[in-house]
């Protein structure tokens, strides 16, 4: 059967969990979601649109709110592949979708909810041994009687953060007891946060997909599991932090790394990492995992992103919105359409 193929955006604010908030990202990421389906459409993928003629500048005209009523407008057009371009958790409703047996590109709802929790990630990352910067949880009832384990300067994290917003380096205790006032005040980020080591070294994140087959070379390649597209590294950090994509457009501030660079066995062995970190967390779509090296020169993981950006240089008036993902498409032959092709061809249903 011919794949008809709709994408969703983020329509409404997930719920809090366990007293903690993941800010909504404006526009939903309608963004990214009308690039990719412009480029299936351009690549002859039937897509599945809310209007019959959609305007390549206007985002909503390519994409469907991921509400009951979105989800249940799509299928009726046609659609028998959603794409899951939104933040997803337990109790949304392409669970009734997905229980029936649509084709699906993205997450599983329970698990990506899960793993956003980046604290209880990190604790399930370290009892697999996979190498993760030392780190504190600050709740409503210790924060005024807690003790650090390693030096300033620190990295004060939201629980369900998106991208670097709500991340600061914190540099000694009056800025730290200042830092956990703003952010407990604002309730912007929920009752909880994390405090982190702060790794002085270089930045990379990796991108890794899933077990399946794949065209790369113009030859299908088959990937029994997870593995990883080349590492982006990240430079012109604004205080000790790369910038919010929103903010900073990823080209200005990455690059994907050279052969010779890949091959340093430190790079190495941070993929083979984040290839084990993405079978842990179950992962049935691209994972990106940012990961920064320590004084040794060892890379740890700092935070695993199940639903990375997917922005792309697909509509004309988009070509410098290239996502990270897509920069390390690029360095294995992959345009942005072919990154977003192999992606649908990796779509999954319950039998």
């Amino acid at each position: 059967m011919s794949k008809s193929v709709a994408i969703l955006y983020q329509a409404q604010e997930p719920p809090l969990v366990d007293g903690i908030k993941k800010p909504m990202k404006p526009g939903g990421y309608s963004d990214s979601g009308a690039d990719i389906a412009y480029s299936l459409k351009q690549q002859g993928i039937e897509v599945i649109t809310p209007i019959e003629s959609p305007a390549v500048e206007t985002d909503l005209d390519w994409v469907f709110p991921d509400t009951k009523e979105g989800i249940k407008n799509a299928m009726e057009k046609g659609a028998n592949v959603l794409w899951l371009n939104t933040v997803l958790f337990t109790g949304h409703p392409i669970e009734k979708a997905i229980s029936e047996g649509i084709s699906i590109v993205g997450q599983i709802p329970a698990d990506a909810e899960r793993f956003d929790d980046k604290w209880q990630t990190n604790l399930l990352l370290t009892k697999h041994h996979i190498p993760i910067p030392r780190s504190i949880l600050i709740t409503q009832d210790n924060y005024n009687d807690f003790s650090l384990s390693f030096p300033f300067p620190v990295v004060a994290k939201p629980i369900r953060g998106r991208g670097s917003q709500g991340v600061s380096i914190v540099n000694n205790e009056s800025e730290l007891i200042s830092v956990i006032k703003n952010m407990f005040d604002s309730h912007r980020y929920g009752d909880a946060l994390y405090l982190e080591e702060f790794l002085q070294g270089e930045e990379i994140t990796i991108t890794v997909m899933t077990p399946g087959d794949y065209v790369i070379g113009n030859k299908t390649v088959k990937k029994d599991k997870h593995w990883s597209l080349p590492p982006v590294k990240r430079f012109n950090h604004q205080d000790g932090i790369a910038p919010y994509n929103g903010t900073v457009a990823v080209i200005n501030n990455s690059a994907v790394l050279t052969d010779e660079e890949i091959q340093d066995p430190a790079v190495q062995k941070a993929m083979l990492e984040c290839e084990k970190a993405a079978a842990i967390v179950l992962a049935k779509a691209p994972a990106r995992i940012d990961c920064r090296a320590n004084d040794r020169g060892d890379f740890l993981l700092f935070d695993l992103n199940m639903k990375p950006n997917m922005t792309g240089a697909s509509r004309p008036q988009r070509q410098d919105q290239d996502s990270l993902t897509a920069l390390a498409a690029r360095k294995i032959g992959w345009t942005f359409d072919d990154l977003i092709l192999n992606m649908l061809n990796q779509s999954w249903h319950i039998s």
